[in-house]
């Protein structure tokens, strides 16, 4: 294979990379649904440690706060249960696409449109099971007392802000970078 044809075929396979990536982070970071799971907020669910330990500790910090009843407490698990199995589904879809678009690099021809379909494949099962996994937490919020559920809100709220606020710095920080990079761009070459 040749110079050319091996840089084409790596620009291909980085497109396709981070189209899977962004896709897998997404499977990884579900969007927040109503109720306590938005407490991961951000990044959220990366498997080991940093913001996945963050999102267990709140989790744990929130549940001590309800004083939930055994009803509750039963409606509490189903939900974290759900949420496990799902995000596990979510994981296991992204790895066979993966697996999939690695089976086929070998070919000298992608078939995109196979890629693009099981692609699209699990965006759908993911949307199903977020969605599961959002029922879930809804069901478990709407068995909450008012008083439950105005612990479980003031949680929520401090979250967006601590997220609003990272939002800002990033933005703070992309702007100092865009700055740098037009100064450094108008100054005299020597």
């Amino acid at each position: 294979m040749n110079k050319t044809t091996s840089r084409l075929l790596a620009i291909a396979a980085a497109s396709l990379a981070l189209s899977f990536g962004a896709t897998a982070a997404n499977a990884q970071t579900p969007p927040p649904p109503a109720g306590p799971s938005m407490m991961h907020g951000g990044p959220g669910m990366h498997g080991g440690h940093g913001m996945h330990g963050d999102f267990m500790m709140g989790f744990k910090k929130l549940h001590d706060k309800l004083s939930l009843n055994a009803a509750q407490e039963k409606q509490w698990q189903a939900a974290l249960d759900t949420m496990k199995q799902n995000h596990e589904a979510m994981r296991k879809n992204h790895e066979q696409l993966k697996q999939q678009f690695d089976s086929m690099k070998s070919q000298p021809i992608l078939d995109m449109n196979a890629l693009h379909a099981a692609h699209q494949q699990v965006e759908q099962q993911d949307a199903q099971l977020r969605e599961q996994t959002s029922q879930a937490w809804l069901a478990f919020y709407n068995g909450l007392n008012d008083q439950q559920k105005t612990t479980v809100s003031s949680a929520l709220k401090e979250r967006f802000a601590k997220m609003e606020q990272r939002r800002e710095k990033m933005h703070e920080r992309w702007e100092q970078h865009q700055k740098g990079n037009k100064g450094a761009a108008s100054a005299p070459a020597q």
